[in-house]
């Protein structure tokens, strides 16, 4: 079963992925795992990778697509994987499709965690951070025992910058640009489906497992 996790961030596209992996025992694959895992083992795709991110540019579509292919190959992923994080682009989408092919296999399904702007702004404008140990709260659905107070140190919480409204908005547009024509690419593949993100978590999973249970 080879799964694309698709959606906005903060839709909870990853909280799914890790469930589906619990569930069907696939990993789940991030890009930004695979970069520090190459770079680490001074791998050529890593150093290849590591030289354009050195001079602080972007690694290009195929050396990033390069490096999930690799990753790919590994026997860990012989019943399947859930890539979260990319495709982000068209070009990463059409370099995926052809090196798949190249294998004799191809994507099972895209997932679309479709939440709306709004309520994504809400969630992640809501989070709360906290500088010294790392844990994380949320002001509505996670709340500290005392307000804006780590429950684990005692430390004053802070929302970070990634999650102020404003950062959040400028990420949303990244995304309806960049990545959301690739919900239309996978439409016409024929391996999308989506499912309502805005409800809880755990009806979110079981709608994705019937899908998925469904088609097996």
């Amino acid at each position: 079963m080879k799964i694309i996790m698709l959606g906005a961030p903060g839709a909870g596209k990853g909280t799914q992925a890790k469930l589906i992996s619990e569930e069907y025992g696939i990993p789940q694959i991030s890009t930004g795992d695979i970069f520090r895992a190459n770079i680490k083992n001074n791998t050529e795709l890593g150093k290849k990778a590591k030289s354009y991110m050195d001079q602080g540019l972007l690694v290009p579509d195929q050396v990033t697509c390069d490096l999930v292919v690799d990753r790919l190959a590994q026997d860990d992923c012989k019943n399947g994987y859930i890539l979260d994080g990319f495709p982000r682009t068209i070009p990463q989408a059409e370099a995926l499709t052809e090196a798949l092919k190249k294998s004799g296999t191809a994507i099972d399904y895209a997932i679309d965690v479709e939440v709306p702007d709004q309520v994504i702004v809400d969630r992640m404008s809501g989070r709360r951070a906290c500088p010294d140990c790392g844990a994380t709260y949320h002001v509505k659905f996670n709340p500290p025992s005392r307000e804006e107070i780590c429950d684990a140190c005692g430390a004053r919480l802070v929302l970070r910058e990634d999650d102020k409204p404003e950062t959040v908005q400028k990420r949303l547009e990244v995304y309806h640009n960049q990545t959301q024509p690739l919900i239309d690419y996978y439409q016409k593949a024929g391996c999308l489906f989506s499912v309502d993100g805005t409800e809880h978590m755990d009806m979110v999973f079981m709608k994705i497992c019937q899908k998925l249970g469904m088609d097996r």
